[in-house]
This record gives C-alpha cells, sequence and structure tokens, in this order.
C-alpha cells in the first residue's frame, strides 16, 4: 500500500521535536513528511514559528489514544518520535507500529524498557514486516557507528574482526537532553517497582535474548589508559550504548565475535589532575536533584551552535596492534546533533529494504547511514594514526 508520508514527527510541538522539524525544513531531500501532535493549535503555532510551509500537513495523534496511533501509522513509512519518557508515552505506539508494518524510530536511553518491547513485539513486527529502531540520537548512533566503522578498517587490514574496542569520549561541550533525565528518572522508578528491571541494567547483554558473552569491562572506575596517557572516567551513557553495541553484534551475526568485549568511558586530561578529576566524576550522583533541563526546555541556539563532541575508538587487534578511529559532531549532543542524526536516520530508514524486527542504527542502516551523516549531519569519521 502507498504511504502518503516518507516521515511523519511524532511529538513536534516539543523541543527536540520542533529541532528536527526545523531540520527537515531545510534538509528532507524531497522526504515527504509531516508533523504530529496532541493538539492541532499547537503543531499550527510551531509550524509557524518555525518558518514551516503553511500547507505542511499536520496530523493528530495522542500516546494513550491506540485508535489515532493507528490511523497516524496507516499514513506513512516511518513514524520518528520524540515523545518520551517512552516507557510512560511509548508503549501504544511501538505495538501499534508492530502490528501495522510501519517503521519507528526514536531517542530512546531506556534499556529495560527496549528489552519489554522486543520481548512483546519482536514476532509481530518480524510479521509484519515493522522495523524498529530504538536509539537514533547520540545515544547512540555515535558510538553504534564508530565500533562499526573501527571493526570494518580492523578488518581490512588484518582479516578478523578486533575482540576488543573501547570507546572513549575525547572532548565535548554541551548538554543532555531533559528527556535523557526524564528517562533516567522514570528507569529508576521502574526499577523500585520491579526488581528484574535492575538485572536487565546491569546486564551488557540485555538487548541480546538468548545469548550471553563473556564478562564485560564495566567502566565504573577510573582509569588510567595507557594507550593514550590519559585518564577516564565513568561515562554517564555507556550502560545504553554499550548494550546497543551488543545488539549490532548479535544482529550481524556476531560478526565482532562470540567474544567480544567492549565499554566507554570519557577521557579527564593527563597526570595528576586529570587522575583527580576522573575521581571526582566517579562519585557525581546522576539522579541528584539539579538545575537540569526538564522535558521540553533546552539551550539557545547559539548554545546549540558552539557545541561540539569527539569521540575515539581504541581497538585492540588480534595481531597485537592498536587501531583508532574519531567520531565528531558539529552541534551539542543532546539537541543539536541528536536532531540531525534521528532525521537522517528516519530518511534513510525509509528507503531501506530489509525485514521486519528490532534493530538497531548499525545493523540496519550501516555504512550507508554514516556516509549520509557525513554528507548531511555535521559528522564526521575517520581513522586516526
Amino acid at each position: 500500500m502507498t504511504k502518503e508520508f516518507d516521515v511523519i514527527v511524532y511529538g513536534a510541538t516539543g523541543f527536540t521535536g520542533r529541532l528536527v522539524a526545523e531540520y527537515l525544513i531545510d534538509n528532507a531531500r524531497g522526504a515527504k513528511w509531516a508533523m504530529a501532535g496532541r493538539s492541532a493549535e499547537k503543531l499550527a503555532e510551531v509550524r509557524d514559528l518555525i518558518g514551516a510551509p503553511i500547507d505542511l500537513p499536520l496530523v493528530i495523534a495522542d500516546a494513550l489514544d491506540e485508535a489515532s496511533l493507528l490511523t497516524m501509522c496507516a499514513r506513512t513509512k516511518v513514524v520518528l518520535t520524540t515523545v518520551g519518557p517512552y516507557q510512560l508515552y511509548g508503549n501504544a505506539l511501538v505495538a501499534a507500529c508492530a502490528t501495522s508494518g510501519t517503521d519507528y524510530v526514536d531517542l530512546c536511553g531506556e534499556p529495560a524498557w527496549m528489552r519489554h518491547k522486543i520481548d512483546a513485539h519482536a514476532v509481530a513486527a518480524k510479521a509484519s514486516g515493522a522495523r524498529i529502531v530504538f536509539s537514533c540520537g547520540f545515544d547512540s548512533i555515535p558510538f553504534d557507528l564508530g565500533v562499526l566503522f573501527l571493526q570494518d578498517l580492523v578488518k581490512e587490514q588484518t582479516g578478523a574482526a578486533a575482540p576488543r574496542i573501547k570507546g572513549r569520549v575525547r572532548k565535548m561541550q554541551g548538554t543532555f537532553s531533559g528527556g535523557t533525565a526524564a528517562s533516567m528518572k522514570a528507569t529508576m522508578a521502574a526499577a523500585a517497582r520491579d526488581f528484574s528491571v535492575v538485572g536487565l541494567l546491569k546486564n551488557p547483554f540485555a538487548l541480546t535474548p538468548g545469548f550471553e558473552g563473556p564478562a564485560q569491562p564495566m567502566g565504573l572506575i577510573p582509569e588510567y589508559d595507557k594507550a593514550t596517557g590519559m585518564w577516564a572516567a565513568p561515562f554517564i551513557m555507556a550502560p545504553i550504548n554499550t548494550k546497543i553495541v551488543h545488539r549490532t553484534n548479535a544482529l550481524l551475526g556476531h560478526a565482532y565475535g562470540e567474544d567480544f568485549k567492549y565499554d566507554e568511558m570519557m577521557f579527564t586530561t593527563i597526570g595528576d589532575v586529570g587522575k583527580a578529576m576522573a575521581k571526582a566524576i566517579a562519585k557525581i550522583n546522576p539522579m541528584a536533584e539539579s538545575k537540569a533541563l526538564k522535558p521540553g526546555e533546552g539551550p539557545s541556539r547559539e548554545e546549540r551552535d558552539n557545541g561540539f563532541y569527539e569521540i575515539v575508538f581504541i581497538a585492540e587487534g588480534s595481531d597485537g596492534k592498536t587501531r583508532k578511529a574519531v567520531v565528531t559532531g558539529d552541534r551539542d549532543p543532546g539537541y543539536g546533533s541528536t536532531s540531525k542524526m534521528i532525521s537522517e536516520a528516519a530518511m534513510l530508514l525509509a528507503q531501506t529494504k530489509t525485514e521486519g524486527g528490532f534493530w538497531t542504527p548499525a545493523a540496519i542502516m550501516g555504512r550507508p547511514l554514516i556516509e549520509q551523516l557525513t554528507a548531511h549531519a555535521g559528522l564526521t569519521f575517520t581513522p586516526e594514526s
């Protein structure tokens, strides 16, 4: 059946959803798209505020109204949703997409919820042809694709995948989104109600049902990295990204090997100063009350434009040599770069022909997504000597 739209941006009246819509105004490149949300009045207000065409279609859908979600799904190839926390507002939408054969991308950083959705709807998605792709923002595209990029490089040079890769955030300026903070709090609340959630959060292979790999480096204690001469501290997004990377490996038939090990940390600096910084970061409570952005809030355009990130991936090859690759982004990670990444992922998914199921960005789009993000979204993927 021919769909009316390639992409519908669901949650377009929220802060991140609005940034996605702004990006698509100038970067849709022929893709047919629409804005969706609960209120026609608010959608029209945002459409006018961001300078979108007056005839841009507006679609009414409510996260708690299954009928409206199914109607929305019937009109589009891909639903791009920024409406989180997903464990609170995403259940009916994932179900609607899985049963109707509609593709789906989100910004989810809630691994226990993702596993529950895989368990509940994988059979339906495979049968309908729906491709459900979680974590298409800063968590976890730069990390998922960064590992894929470096593994391809290692295989070209050695003929075999690297059994161990370290992901290290080397530079970063900008904020995580208010939605990320809200998702973390919702996840902790879920864990308090259901202790099995804790097990999923702690398990590096929580998103690879039926497969348990080797013990993984946890990245929870500051450490000195001999390969770079830098001190490394725990990285708050590691529990999400590492699970996505291991799921990618599983979906690709364990292209990285069944014994693959991967962890993420963030570099501080060299010497005693770096050691002190790493120890201080390790003591920070990410759930503590603070002046963090709330869902729907975000940094100014100037702050987004001045943001950036640089992530180095370090592979320990089977030949004993160390190889590196670097991924960079030209906007702040939580908003400016994320809105571009999920937009490009959604448009590419609409053109990609694969079987239905629950995918990761690297497993379903791989090299074509790297090329598209490099060409249009301000990311770079480069080897480093």
